[in-house]
């Protein structure tokens, strides 16, 4: 969309679409004034019949919303989609600040064009700073379909997601939702939004999702920056792209957490596979293996029993990297690595055992050898991921030229990196499974594939409008 009005003259920024029940679409977003004010706008299709929905009518009565009283100009931004109340009006939430304090604000309209400022605030979370992207959201407690955006009451919990301007990373908590009091609670005030559970532990923000109606399923979104130099990005003529798209349901097994999941057409794009079966990867040892990984880890219980417990919490980012050796890890997949290991990113597993015997996995994404390349971030990535009883650690991945994108234990657990090596790029990209623990060996069950190209052509059949390569999609 243009920055041809002076309410979105510096930027048209971030939105969200709603499908109204007679088919019409209207697409709310944030527009930055040339005052540098953030403001709220409208805007229609201008061909309904367009499956792109290319161009767009922004309406004359433009902007809708100016920021509250007592809000800062610039901290008001990124409309939500608008869910239908139980009275049948429509709702839609945006994110703010009052000091250090992130909140989502809530606003009534029956046409979208007047809007009403509801009393309080959705949520707020002390000292998480600016709310931006807002997304807000149902998922069923029963059933593994997603659901519209609209749907509440039995059987159903309501996701509130926020990205941090301050830390940039995405937060999510579930939680119940009052349409009557206007509030949301989150079930665990402890993993409350902004200091709790991330939908990725990577380079992964300004994430959206929207529910696909056809399929029944909610579809997440997210943003992959680049993590070069700014100077590499002007070389190239371009920077950034969005993630695979993910389902994303409620994991019911935990009640805390959300699985996410590559869509299943990204399983279109296997040209075949071949499959390992109890693979036994000794302490200190390194397999090579085709790309296009999905693979099941079972750890020796004899080695988990003699582990000595210590006081000391495991932590990726501190670890010390993949070199870094344990009694219980790390033991993993090397992806995006040439045949001498110089350049290698590391998706591994790390299992640490407290002095009462207590058991804690940690996921976690290496980059620190990376790439040769000087001007990059080599930093390394992780969490922790619930493992039940009778689990096994699991892990699937997703690389491209660039990209890696791991979900660890179905996806209760997801990380996103961008790497950028300069030696294991193409013919020359290897995949290994290694095992750097010091007392436990690990079986392994592994199917790889190999990855077709994607392409966008939804208006033609010949493919000029490709968008996103997977060199190789281990899925």
């Amino acid at each position: 969309m243009n920055t041809d009005q002076w309410y979105d003259q510096n930027g048209v920024w971030s939105g969200s679409a709603t499908i109204l029940p007679d088919g019409q679409v209207i697409l709310l977003y944030t527009g930055s004034s040339n005052e540098s004010v953030q403001l709220q706008n409208l805007a229609y299709p201008a061909n309904l019949s367009d499956p792109l929905l290319v161009e767009w009518v922004k309406h004359p009565g433009n902007p809708i919303l100016t920021p509250p009283r007592g809000i800062g100009k610039k901290d008001f931004r990124d409309p939500t989609t608008a869910w239908r109340t139980s009275q049948g009006k429509w709702r839609i939430t945006i994110g703010s600040k009052v000091n250090r304090t992130g909140i989502a604000f809530v606003y009534e309209t029956e046409d979208f064009k007047t809007y009403e400022l509801l009393p309080g605030v959705l949520h707020a979370v002390p000292k998480t700073g600016m709310w931006e992207c807002v997304d807000f959201f149902p998922v069923s407690l029963s059933s593994q379909n997603g659901l519209d955006t609209s749907i509440n009451g039995q059987g159903v919990k309501h996701v509130m997601k926020v990205s941090l301007d301050d830390d940039r990373h995405d937060y999510y908590a579930i939680g119940t939702y009052n349409e009557t009091a206007n509030t949301w609670t989150p079930d665990n005030p402890k993993i409350d939004l902004g200091i709790g559970i991330r939908y990725d532990y990577g380079v992964f923000y300004a994430s959206k999702t929207f529910y696909d109606q056809n399929k029944m399923r909610r579809i997440l979104w997210g943003w992959i920056s680049e993590s070069d130099s700014e100077s590499a990005d002007v070389m190239k003529g371009w920077a950034s792209v969005q993630s695979v798209p993910r389902t994303l349901v409620l994991d019911h097994k935990t009640g805390s957490n959300l699985l996410q999941w590559p869509v299943e057409e990204i399983e279109s794009l296997r040209i075949g596979s071949k499959e390992f079966n109890n693979v036994q990867v000794k302490t200190g040892s390194l397999i090579p293996l085709e790309v296009d990984i999905i693979a099941e880890f079972d750890i020796d219980k004899a080695a988990l029993e003699a582990a000595q417990g210590t006081d000391e919490e495991f932590n990726c980012i501190n670890s010390g990297g993949a070199a870094q050796r344990g009694s219980l890890g790390p033991f993993g997949l090397l992806v995006l690595a040439d045949q001498s290991l110089s350049e290698q990113t590391s998706v591994h597993f790390y299992v640490s055992k407290a002095r009462d015997g207590s058991l804690k996995t940690s996921f976690c994404t290496d980059q620190s050898r990376s790439s040769k390349a000087s001007d990059v971030n080599k930093q390394i990535y992780g969490s922790f991921v619930p493992v039940l009883e009778g689990e096994k650690l699991s892990v699937r991945i997703l690389v491209d030229h660039s990209i890696v994108e791991g979900f660890a234990q179905g996806g209760r657990t997801c990380i996103t990196s961008r790497v950028y090596p300069t030696i294991a790029i193409y013919g020359n990209a290897r995949v290994f499974m290694f095992n750097n623990a010091t007392d436990a060996n690990v079986m392994a069950s592994v199917k790889i594939w190999q990855m077709n190209s994607t392409s966008i052509h939804p208006n033609s059949e010949d493919g000029n409008n490709s968008r996103r390569t997977l060199a190789s999609g281990i899925a």
